[in-house]
């Protein structure tokens, strides 16, 4: 493999997209930038792979490439279907502001192994591995140089083991990143007049009748409904229902 035209500037930019990425992936993992390489074909055999070009202060492709298990539990987490370009881009945007003030174009989603493929192709097309304990668990590429005439992407950033080995993890790869958990016990419409009004003392009658369930919600979305309790001296919520993704608000 041709090793790549890169600057040692550039290298230094490449290794701070990688840093800004890493902090908002969609990963609970404690990983570490490593040592920035050639990109390859053979990073990641099986996920899917968000690519987007960038231009501006530079001009570039960038590419996240998602391990099949995670992009699975994106499809299946208990919020229902979280769409895999919209969890993802916040990473390609973080790293092509590492190269200054810069115009993202919308990505597209293709396979990994076609994404790779082309910004193997390039001169300047370099990888940052994403380390776990000493293991590849994900990878940034990024090719600085103009968009090819054809439209066809070329960097890339992988989820998942390099090589031969899937993605471990799937759901537990969320695990740890922490969410807003809310309780809801009722709703109402109120004027700007009656809000106005409002004084200490005063009630506000809600949408519920007494002892409804209340929802519970997870980053305003409803989740579940359950029984308020006293746990202690503080209030909680027995689960009585898992909502199924989909379902509104009675």
């Amino acid at each position: 493999m041709t090793a790549p035209t890169i600057t040692e500037p550039q290298l230094a930019l490449v290794r701070t997209a990688a840093e800004a990425a890493l902090a908002v992936l969609p990963t609970s993992r404690e990983l570490m930038v490593g040592a920035p390489v050639p990109a390859s074909p053979d990073m990641l055999t099986t996920g899917q792979a968000i690519t987007a070009k960038f231009t501006g202060a530079a001009t570039g492709e960038v590419v996240v490439v998602v391990g099949q298990d995670l992009a699975d539990a994106l499809k299946e987490s208990p919020l229902g279907e979280l769409d895999l370009t919209a969890a993802v881009r916040p990473a390609l945007e973080a790293a092509s502001r590492a190269f200054g003030p810069t115009v993202l174009d919308p990505g597209q989603l293709m396979e990994p192994g076609v994404a790779l493929s082309a910004i193997a192709a390039k001169p300047d097309a370099i990888a940052v591995p994403l380390l776990d304990g000493g293991e590849i668990r994900a990878v940034l590429a990024l090719a600085l140089s103009p968009w090819p005439s054809d439209g066809a992407p070329g960097g890339m950033a992988k989820r998942g083991p390099s090589g031969a080995g899937v993605m471990r993890g799937g759901l537990d790869m969320l695990h740890d990143v922490e969410m807003e958990v809310s309780a809801e016990l009722g709703r109402t419409r109120m004027s700007v007049r009656e809000l106005l009004s409002l004084s200490p003392g005063a009630i506000v009658e809600l949408d519920r009748a007494a002892g409804s369930p209340a929802d519970l919600l997870v980053n305003g979305r409803l989740v579940a409904r359950g029984e308020v309790v006293v746990i202690d001296e503080n209030f909680g919520i027995r689960i009585t229902e898992i909502v199924s993704p989909g379902s509104e608000r009675e």
